[in-house]
């Protein structure tokens, strides 16, 4: 599991994005100010920062030039749109430049994206002798290839980077679609059934009353 440090200080943004990072198989852990974000590069291990620059304490440049030794990656998202500070900003090395307002959706293909340029990012899930290859996005059972659509294939990610977890049917709307959830919609159900059939995953990942579903492990 990639860890992501996320340095924003508007909590409100900070925790959209712990939480649309989480529900895509990331860890985060948070720091609201430059200073803060310094003790925790030096006490902790990263795979990837996102790092305002309008911060307070130590300013999102000042933060990158302590982080660019390291060489963990870095997304600049702030409000600041002139292409000055674009530039100075990758100049000082950061990976990706994104501008707030922004989509979640773009946000995750970003981390994707740079995690998989720096080859940080795992390129396989597997369990039971399903395997998910990552980079060119093919499933299989048992070594023979599993037909998925495009939504089937990202549920069964999400569930693969959740064992365990109960998902509600609104979070594998979000993560999957993309959209706002609606109540009365059966789409979420109808992709999870046919996805568990098709893996014969049955048994596997089961409903969990008046949430959503489980993809359960056995220890």
């Amino acid at each position: 599991m990639n860890r992501i440090l996320i340095v924003e200080d508007e909590k409100p943004i900070s925790r959209l994005i712990e939480y649309s990072l989480s529900g895509a198989g990331y860890q985060c852990v948070c720091a609201y100010d430059g200073a803060e974000a310094a003790i925790l590069l030096e006490q902790q291990n990263f795979d990837m920062v996102l790092l305002d620059i309008m911060l307070p304490e130590i300013s999102g440049f000042e933060l990158m030039e302590y982080i660019r030794p390291t060489g963990v990656p870095v997304i600049f998202l702030t409000a600041k749109s002139d292409v000055k500070d674009r530039i100075k900003g990758l100049r000082l090395g950061a990976d990706d430049y994104l501008g707030k307002p922004f989509e979640i959706m773009e946000l995750l293909a970003r981390v994707e994206t740079v995690l998989r340029r720096c080859h940080k990012l795992d390129s396989s899930l597997s369990m039971d002798g399903v395997e998910v290859d990552l980079l060119s996005r093919t499933v299989t059972k048992d070594g023979d290839a599993v037909s998925l659509t495009q939504k089937e294939y990202g549920i069964l990610v999400l569930f693969l980077q959740n064992p365990g977890i109960a998902l509600f049917r609104e979070r594998i709307y979000e993560q999957v679609w993309g959209g706002e959830y609606q109540g009365d919609s059966r789409t979420v159900d109808l992709h999870v059934q046919r996805m568990r059939r098709k893996l014969s995953w049955e048994n596997k990942i089961v409903p969990v009353y008046k949430v959503g579903y489980r993809l359960e492990v056995h220890r």
